[in-house]
This record gives C-alpha cells, structure tokens and sequence, in this order.
C-alpha cells in the first residue's frame, strides 16, 4: 500500500516553493543588474504557478497527485496563453482603426504573418495537446 509524502518531504516542498517565490522578488528588487530583473520577472510568474500547489504539500499526499496537479497547472497556463494571444488579435481587428497601408506602419501591418500562422502560437498548442493527454493517460491509469 502506498503511504504518499512524508511529514519532512512535504515540508521540504513547501519551502521550495515559497522560497523560489522569495528569490524571484530578491532578483526583482536588486538594483544591480537588468539580467537579473527579466529573470526574476519569469521566476515570479513560475512562483505564481507552483503556488497552486501547495495545498498539495502535505503528509500523506501522494507524489503523483502533486506532479497531476502541476500538469494541470500547466494545461490552464498554456491554454490561458492561447485565449490571451487570440483575444489580444480580435481585440485589434474589431476595435481598433486598421493602419492606412501607404505609410511604413501600414506596410508592415499587411506584410506582418497572421498570430494563427506563427510557430510560437503552434509550439504553445502542442504543448497543451500534450499536457492534456497525459493528464488523460494519468487519470485513466489512476489505482
């Protein structure tokens, strides 16, 4: 029978994630080096992230219901990126003036590849595709 996460263990991974949250301000704060604020700036939304986990760091949870969990958490992120860039593009075809196409700007906008053509925005739905078939997998083979 399996026991799950030990007192110390669920410890240990609470302090991790509190803790990157900590270094992630640190580097945001740091007057020193702008290297080190981008970083922390991607650190803190990772902080962000694994802070939904942490209802998750206690005794007796088992560590495959922490790394579902932060496969889901990754899903929603992922998903969320996909809503956002679309959302951002029909934002700017509904609402906003299209750019005359005899100035620079507008030569550029016509000549700009659409966001549904790029290979970030694929990448990105990959990415999500996979994770939810593995969350399905791990679902599907759960004891």
């Amino acid at each position: 029978m399996r026991q799950g996460m030990t007192a110390s263990s669920a410890l240990r991974l609470e302090i991790i994630i509190i803790g990157l949250g900590l270094l992630a301000l640190s580097l945001i704060f740091q007057p020193f080096h702008l290297t080190l604020f981008a970083v922390g700036s991607a650190l803190v939304v990772l902080a962000a992230l694994l802070n939904n986990l942490l209802p998750l760091a206690a005794p007796g949870v088992s560590a495959r219901s922490v790394v579902t969990g932060g496969l889901i958490v990754a899903l929603i992120f992922f998903v969320v990126v996909l809503v956002a860039i679309a959302a951002a593009h029909f934002y700017g075809a509904f609402f906003l003036k299209q750019p005359d196409s005899a100035t620079y700007s507008g030569k550029s906008y016509y000549a700009a590849t659409p966001f549904y053509l790029t290979s970030f925005y694929w990448v990105v739905a990959a990415i999500a595709s996979a994770l939810a078939l593995t969350i399905a997998c791990l679902v599907a083979r759960r004891p």
